[in-house]
């Protein structure tokens, strides 16, 4: 073979490129380059975007198995809770029918009862439903923005209701909104009754124990409360109707040193998740003014006889 042809290259063993340390520190300043590029100027985005779009199918496919198992099991899951709930509403509503039975002989009884001592007749509630907007922007209360205000003849101090118990007393009303004041604020306080005993007494907003719940203050340490006792409105505050659900005593301690015991309470109504209320108007506002006597006051004339 004439030497010419031969490949005078020589092999890629012996051939001499930068060396590993100039390697490493060029990648590295191009890592860094790109990286602060990125940050500041977005060089990248355009290209993740493609690669995002372009992989999102092989994403999906990757993914129907893991969906598929966890649907499957979401679903036989929402079936039991779902029979569960059945079950639980049915015996609610069987309860409640028995109860509404009741309620009105009661009823009954009470006004015959009323009349015989003359004693006046119980007022009917007059409320309206609302909608929550949004909470308060203070992050220092406890407050809530209903949909209804002075236009919709929201009144100052109104309770709110939900479907579970007493929520609040509206606080402040705009013309169209209005503000709510719920129930474990520390600056609202409620007069309730403990319908076990019929101790009455006035519950709080705590912010101390766990910032959800009421404390019954100025109770003294051997008072006749137990946890699980229902607090209801007492009604003698001319705001709340009575008998409200407000709170159940879920927490007592009793101490020594102290001549009043620590009463903890959680509220009925759905402080944290409640969407629809009633706003109830004042008792106060609800009861008739009594006629005053039209008869003039003669006053005695002078140098008349004692």
């Amino acid at each position: 073979m004439p030497l010419g042809t031969l490949d005078r290259s020589p092999p890629s063993f012996f051939k001499q490129g930068p060396s590993s340390l100039s390697k490493l520190m060029f990648f590295s300043a191009l890592s860094l380059f790109l990286m602060v590029a990125d940050i500041r100027f977005r060089i990248t985005q355009p290209v993740r975007a493609v690669l995002a779009t372009a992989l999102y199918p092989v994403q999906w496919l990757a993914l129907q198995p893991v969906r598929i198992v966890r649907d499957s099991s979401a679903y036989f899951v929402g079936l039991d809770q779902a029979n569960a709930s059945s079950e639980q509403a049915a015996q609610k509503l069987i309860l409640q029918s028995l109860r509404a039975g009741q309620v009105e002989q009661l009823m009954l009884e009470n006004n015959r009862l009323r009349k015989i001592l003359g004693l006046r007749e119980q007022l009917a509630i007059s409320a309206m439903s609302a909608e929550v907007l949004y909470d308060a922007a203070d992050p220092y209360t406890r407050k809530i923005i209903i949909d209804k205000g002075l236009l919709q003849g929201v009144a100052l101090g109104s309770p709110v209701l939900d479907e579970s118990g007493v929520l609040g007393q509206v606080t402040r009303v705009h013309p169209l909104v209005s503000e709510v004041t719920l129930v474990i604020d520390r600056d609202l306080a409620i007069p309730v009754l403990n319908v076990r005993t019929g101790a009455r007494s006035v519950a709080y907003g705590d912010v101390t124990h766990s910032g959800d719940g009421l404390e019954l203050r100025f109770m003294g340490s051997n008072s006749d409360v137990q946890v699980g006792d229902l607090l209801t409105t007492s009604g003698v505050d001319g705001v709340y109707p009575p008998g409200l659900p407000v709170a159940k005593i879920s927490k007592i301690e009793r101490r020594a040193e102290s001549a009043f015991a620590k009463i903890y309470c959680t509220p009925q109504a759905l402080v944290a998740g409640a969407r629809h209320v009633m706003v109830v108007k004042p008792v106060s506002a609800q009861i008739p003014a009594r006629p005053e006597t039209s008869e003039p006051v003669v006053a005695p004339k002078k140098g008349t006889p004692k």
